[in-house]
């Protein structure tokens, strides 16, 4: 089925949600920013401030879904969740290359990139980021507002918690438990448990002391 999508920021994250909204075949219909970008390599209209959400509301309503292409895990809870709230819909997004199984559950919002596979069983959250070449094995649990960054490898049985960031690169052992809102360092390689609101690195991955 083909959807009209209004997205919601425009640079970084955004442009590639943008192509691959286009190469499922979905129509943009334009972007919302906190102001007008010199640099519109979709060809998209401005359709007006990211942050005046009675606008946005009018807009979207009258077109379609929106769907939120920023990267930071904070700012697109608050912001998917306001327009939520506003009555409106969103979407999921994947990539025509990603691979999901047929057994997997993805939660509204969330994108899956180019070369992500999803394996068997696993559970993904609302307003998720699966980025590039991302591996999340069978029976993975994955919250809220996580993002798997390029190249990250969640072996079997892991749980993210809500807000987590996973690192380009990161490997994350099987059954392995990281908590809400911990950052894994880029390359890291986890073998521990990682509780809530800590920042991991290296190999294998210890926590970061300031």
């Amino acid at each position: 089925m083909i959807e009209q999508i209004a997205l919601v920021g425009y640079s970084g994250h955004a442009y590639v949600v943008a192509e691959a909204i286009e190469l499922s075949g979905h129509k943009l219909i334009g972007y919302f920013e906190r102001e007008q970008s010199s640099l519109n390599h979709f060809r998209l209209p401005y359709l007006g401030f990211e942050g005046n959400y009675e606008n946005l509301a009018i807009v979207i309503a009258n077109s379609g879904k929106f769907f939120v292409g920023i990267g930071d895990n904070r700012v697109r809870r608050r912001v998917l969740n306001d327009l939520r709230a506003a009555g409106l819909q969103t979407t999921l997004i994947a990539h025509p290359r990603s691979e999901i199984s047929p057994r997997a559950i993805l939660g509204e919002g969330t994108f899956v990139a180019v070369g992500a596979k999803i394996n068997t069983l696993a559970t993904i959250g609302e307003g998720v980021i699966l980025n590039t070449g991302c591996i999340v094995d069978h029976e993975c649990s994955v919250g809220n507002f996580v993002h798997v960054a390029p190249g990250a490898v969640l072996a079997g049985n892991v749980e993210v918690g809500n807000e987590a960031f996973i690192g380009a690169g990161a490997v994350v052992k099987q059954g392995i438990t990281i908590g809400s809102n911990a950052i894994i360092g880029a390359g890291a390689v986890v073998l521990r448990d990682v509780p809530n609101n800590q920042i991991w690195f290296g190999n294998p991955a210890r926590p970061y002391i300031k």
